[in-house]
């Protein structure tokens, strides 16, 4: 703690925080290169989309490999998409399963294990560990020229804590983005902080709401500056270091700042969203399917993981039929009125999904579209909700890769592949120095195609 007769205003040094945390990044722009070739590449993007709670399997598993298969009941809404689509079959999720002497858990387990591959530490309190997410180590390589690393985005409500499951902190649970062993990234649920977090608080997307906003933030980060400048002064040593780590936050929010400066591309528009959440869920979830289409079109992130449940939800569907809650149809026990209720379910999801991939295919992205420049994958870190297994996992591959990833394909693995393996073949697609992640055991050499 700092004690100190002069001190930062409070109201100010929240804003100030407030302003490098969540600055308007408005509009898309590549960064200054001298290589003209490498101004033509199109940029690289990460997707990661998240499903709960298991699927029922032999509507979601196709009955032949290779290229002619045919789309079963459940991936039938991505049928205009199938040659962008890779689905695979028999990864399993090892660091999910219990260890000796841990029982239940396996719903914490596969979300905290689904993009680390690591087996995470039980303990209801605040000692959490586990490891650094797939999609984290993306953003720190395909994410460092954009104004914001990544965005991590749940539709289900955030404010879980205490236990989940008998001796697993809810931490484990409310999110799949770790920055380090200890540290998981929370998720927004709320349409209008998510766009407040992109595009400021401003009302609307328009160019005068951008250029009122920079030039607000840019009068608090330059009000900040004097008073910390002021302040730093007075201070002994060890405080003035520890007062150079809000520096650095503040720097970095000059640095976002000077490059939204620099844009000149407009907007799409779109109103702030009103407060609160949506009435259904596929409405809930398309308001932020756009809020993530623009924030790819914007270039604002090219890094986003979203959640469109979390593990262990008690969500029902009136709007479908469904008053049972998710989990709780999960566990059918083979009762096939229970079974085709949750196939239905699995079904409504997959379509809130194709509403997204068809944005992505409409929207232009250079000389080809964002459904071409992006890897996406979706899946859960259960296969089986009944049993509760971590094998043969639902899961596939969607998007052009840039030109690296051709789909229309079924691509079946033996021996419990570790899908860790699979999302390590998707960090070195995107020219991550990375040898391993969690349990891998090695790369998915047929999934991409080297880069020309």
């Amino acid at each position: 703690m700092i004690i100190t007769k002069k001190s930062l205003s409070r109201r100010t040094f929240i804003r100030g925080t407030g302003a490098a945390l969540a600055l308007p990044f408005l509009e898309s722009m590549l960064p200054a290169l001298t290589n003209a070739q490498e101004l033509m590449k199109p940029a690289q993007r990460l997707f990661v989309g998240y499903v709960p709670n298991g699927v029922i399997m032999d509507k979601w598993t196709p009955k032949s490999f290779g290229v002619n298969f045919e789309l079963p009941v459940t991936l039938q809404p991505l049928a205009k998409h199938k040659e962008k689509i890779s689905i695979l079959t028999g990864l399993a999720l090892h660091p999910a399963m219990p260890q000796p002497g841990e029982g239940t858990g396996d719903h914490v387990r596969a979300s905290a294990a689904y993009l680390t591959g690591a087996h995470p530490k039980k303990t209801e309190g605040a000692d959490i560990q586990c490891g650094v997410s797939m999609d984290q180590l993306a953003a720190a390589h395909i994410g460092n020229t954009t104004q914001m690393r990544s965005l991590e985005i749940a539709l289900d409500p955030n404010e879980l804590i205490g236990a989940c499951e008998a001796g697993w902190s809810c931490a484990y649970a409310n999110t799949l983005s770790w920055r380090n062993e200890s540290t998981p990234l929370p998720m927004e649920n709320q349409p209008r902080a998510v766009f407040e977090r992109l595009f400021g608080d401003s009302n609307d997307t328009s160019k005068e709401a951008r250029e009122i906003r920079l030039a607000e933030e840019r009068s608090i980060l330059d009000s900040l500056l004097t008073e910390v400048d002021k302040l730093q002064k007075t201070l002994p040593d060890d405080d003035r270091q520890k007062i150079n780590q809000y520096l650095e936050a503040i720097r970095d929010a000059e640095r976002r700042i000077a490059i939204a400066e620099k844009q000149n591309i407009e907007l799409p528009k779109m109103a702030r969203p009103a407060g609160g959440i949506p009435d259904t869920f596929a409405e809930h979830a398309r308001l932020m399917f756009d809020l993530q289409l623009m924030a790819f079109q914007t270039d604002i992130t090219r890094v986003i993981t979203f959640m469109m449940s979390r593990e262990v939800s008690p969500r029902s569907y009136p709007e479908l039929g469904i008053p049972d809650p998710h989990h709780g149809l999960s566990h059918h026990q083979d009762n096939p009125v229970q079974m085709e209720k949750l196939a239905k379910l699995n079904r409504h999801h997959i379509e809130q999904y194709a509403y997204f991939m068809d944005k992505l295919a409409e929207t232009p992205d250079g000389d080809a579209t964002l459904l071409d420049n992006i890897v996406m994958l979706y899946g859960c870190g259960i296969s089986d909700g009944n049993k509760h297994l971590h094998t043969d996992l639902p899961c596939f591959i969607a998007g052009g890769g840039s030109g690296t990833h051709h789909g229309g394909r079924h691509l079946a693995f033996e021996g419990d592949l570790p899908i860790s393996n699979l999302q390590l073949t998707m960090l070195q697609n995107f020219c991550v120095n990375a040898n391993a992640l969690g349990d891998s055991t090695g790369t998915i050499k047929e999934l991409f195609k080297a880069k020309v």
